[in-house]
């Protein structure tokens, strides 16, 4: 059984069984992925996919269990490359943090700043997605960390670190109706055109469930996949907008006008999904406390080894 074999197996699971985006992603040929992938059922002996002729078109029972396996020791491997990495040279390396445009844009800029300023070697990397595509990043390995709202409890490979709670506002234009009353309520809100953010993203649910509850079926005639588009399409008089409040800032934003909205709306925690028993080098625990300043090294190592105890008190609207 060769490590290689273990790659080829979770990259063709990963790329839905299709061999030949397996092979491509690989930089290898098909006929050497299926070549290897029948030495090892071989060795193993049973197989791990079944097949219509040449072509894979599902995975056994015990392919699925040693396709889990096969992941752990992947995982495993990597642990070791980060271990050796860790005491050759403590200052440098790669750190990918997937998260939402909302948390790159307004939240992580100054904590960046500081962490870059810290570890200057550091190859830092963002990528942007929603919360499902950055979840699924953490939990194949091609990201260290997500910063999501939504979705990461959905993963179980992923131990959640609450961070703080949000909520929001919503922005109107400048001398817009609702900036004339004395307390803004839900069914002043539905009677207006809203732009907000698509339903995977940014708490929405929490949107969705208040005006349920009051028996209101808002209008929404556009969703988002980010504040900044939001915001420009109020800006230009489609409708009233209901975003993150941390995302308006009142200096850049000066075309619109921001409510609170914390009162009709159940907060929404902000979390990191790391994957279970993965090594954290020592730069990422410190950004972990530079983003959350209750998540220290200790607290962390907590809640991995005990991840249903989450039970922490976390900021409020970062």
């Amino acid at each position: 059984m060769k490590l290689q074999q273990l790659k080829y197996l979770h990259e063709i699971a990963k790329q839905k069984l299709n061999l030949s985006k397996a092979a491509n992603a690989l930089h290898t040929s098909q006929p050497g992925i299926s070549r290897q992938i029948q030495l090892l059922e071989q060795e193993l002996g049973v197989e791990i996919f079944t097949r219509h002729g040449k072509r894979i078109i599902g995975i056994t029972q015990p392919g699925l269990a040693i396709l889990q396996t096969a992941q752990r020791m992947l995982q495993d491997a990597d642990n070791l490359k980060k271990i050796g990495n860790e005491f050759n040279d403590k200052e440098s390396g790669t750190f990918i943090i997937a998260t939402t445009h909302t948390q790159a844009r307004y939240v992580l800029p100054p904590v960046i700043k500081r962490f870059i300023e810290h570890y200057p070697k550091i190859r830092l990397s963002l990528r942007q997605g929603s919360p499902i595509e950055i979840a699924t990043w953490v939990s194949s390995g091609e990201a260290d960390l997500a910063i999501a709202t939504e979705a990461i409890e959905l993963f179980d490979k992923l131990v959640m670190l609450p961070c703080y709670e949000w909520n929001r506002c919503i922005v109107v234009p400048p001398r817009h109706p609702l900036l004339q009353l004395k307390e803004l309520t839900l069914e002043s809100i539905a009677q207006y055109a809203i732009v907000t953010y698509d339903f995977a993203f940014t708490g929405r649910s929490k949107i969705n469930q208040a005006f349920e509850s009051k028996g209101l079926k808002p209008n929404v005639v556009l969703t988002a996949l980010d504040a900044d588009v939001i915001k420009t399409y109020v800006e230009i008089g489609l409708g009233v907008g209901i975003l993150a409040k941390m995302a308006f800032d009142p200096v850049r934003d000066k075309k619109l006008r921001a409510i609170d909205a914390a009162h009709l709306f159940e907060p929404s925690t902000t979390r990191i999904g790391i994957c279970r028993n993965s090594y954290i080098r020592h730069y990422v625990y410190d950004f972990i406390e530079m983003f959350a300043a209750h998540l220290d090294m200790e607290t962390v190592n907590k809640l991995l080894k005990n991840p249903e105890n989450q039970q922490l008190s976390i900021a409020n609207d970062k």
